[in-house]
């Protein structure tokens, strides 16, 4: 599709709206990027860090963190074209530990009121994060489960590599576990795509990480993406911020000799990477190509047709993270997808995900257009900051045709 690239108005607004967040100190620095067609515009303002020691540049590393899932999707998907298992196929064969799983009576029941699960976990319920499984947004002693979920170190809550077992390992603790709803029932966010990354890893018989690079990211170029940061690019990684929700401050969560810098023994499928604008450009663009990359075919045509339409029905979308969150969206296998017109940032089709270290991306096939945001500052909600909110507004107010 030949279309214009963004006006050159618009490429100033965008870069304005960015930097207004930097300089107000929501975050050290932010690099961005906007793709339509052929024609690309980034740009990189501010600093790595607090210090103001280094300016961030376009091959600047972040952590990516809930980025991960749609790329974890990508790869299950072509386990799926290759036969390796199906999508309706239950996930007892390759997880035994997940099979004649138990379901709690309701929600915040103790971990010994249960019933039988009315049928077996899919493949299909991983990627729609429907396996009866997942993170709620609940305070402590609120949900046993989730309680138990934290105490076996099962990195269900913010990403911290360093704390989390060995895949058998992890499988084992979480099989020990009943369900919270029926598989299918409910949508429930993240433990899906941490399971899928355990299932590729036993149908292909790599590592989750081997089986990523081979499938995913060296076809696609995308040689900065990876579960760990060696020292040769240490220079190039920021450190992680949270952000006190109240006063604005920044505390240091990571540094960049941190928790990425060595590999983890659990290489997570929901948060575990780190990438650049440049690498996830590439995947934006396999995905809007139909699932054709540069050096070939990563996904067939009708693979990413079914990974960006909405796979839920409105009784699975009962849990959120935020409120109004399926107003105009649904999931699609790792990405949400605008099912309705709201605001002015995404056309119906539009799909894409976040990531709650400081992260955004969005395509929109009907304007062939990418967007990136990539910043050093975690999320104070679940909901969007006001940064990634902005951006994408402006990305789509620059288009003039």
């Amino acid at each position: 599709m030949n279309v214009p690239p963004l006006t050159p108005a618009g490429v100033e607004r965008i870069g304005r709206a960015v930097a207004r967040h930097v300089e107000s100190g929501a975050m050290p620095g932010a690099v961005w990027l906007v793709a339509r067609g052929d024609h690309v515009h980034a740009g990189a303002v501010g600093h790595t860090d607090v210090g103001r020691t280094t300016e961030v540049r376009r091959d600047t590393l972040f952590r990516i963190a809930s980025i991960t899932k749609p790329i974890a999707a990508v790869c299950a998907l072509s386990c799926v074209e290759d036969g390796l298992f199906r999508l309706d196929e239950p996930v007892d064969r390759l997880l035994p530990e997940l099979a004649d799983r138990t379901v709690l009576e309701h929600e915040d029941a103790p971990l010994g009121w249960v019933v039988p699960a009315r049928r077996p976990i899919r493949v299909r319920d991983l990627l729609t994060f429907t396996m009866g499984l997942g993170i709620l947004a609940v305070p402590p002693g609120a949900v046993p489960l989730i309680d138990a979920m934290e105490e076996l170190a099962l990195g269900q809550g913010p990403p911290a590599p360093a704390e989390v077992p060995d895949p058998d390992e992890w499988l084992r603790r979480l099989g020990t576990l009943p369900l919270l709803h029926q598989p299918g029932d409910r949508w429930l966010y993240n433990t899906g795509a941490d399971v899928l990354g355990v299932l590729v890893a036993r149908a292909t018989g790599q590592p989750f990480d081997e089986a990523l690079c081979e499938r995913v990211l060296d076809p696609l170029g995308m040689v900065d993406t990876a579960f760990w940061v060696p020292p040769e690019k240490l220079d190039r990684f920021v450190p992680a911020y949270a952000t006190d929700p109240a006063s604005g401050a920044l505390t240091e969560l990571d540094p960049p000799d941190g928790q990425w810098s060595r590999p983890p023994a659990f290489p997570s499928a929901a948060a575990g990477l780190v990438s650049t604008v440049d690498d996830l450009l590439a995947f934006g663009r396999m995905l809007l190509a139909g699932g054709v990359g540069p050096s070939g075919r990563i996904l067939s045509r009708a693979a990413v047709a079914a990974m960006t339409s909405d796979q839920l029905t409105p009784a699975q979308k009962v849990d959120s993270l935020s409120e109004g969150q399926w107003h105009g969206l649904g999931w699609g296998f790792g990405v949400s997808v605008v099912t309705r017109r709201t605001d002015l940032a995404g056309s119906v089709g539009a799909y894409g995900w976040d990531g709650g270290l400081g992260t955004c991306w969005r395509n929109d096939p009907a304007e062939q257009l990418v967007t990136l945001l990539m910043t050093q500052a975690a999320w104070t909600s679940p909901a969007p900051p006001a940064v990634c909110e902005d951006f994408r507004t402006a990305a789509w107010v620059a288009l003039d045709d």
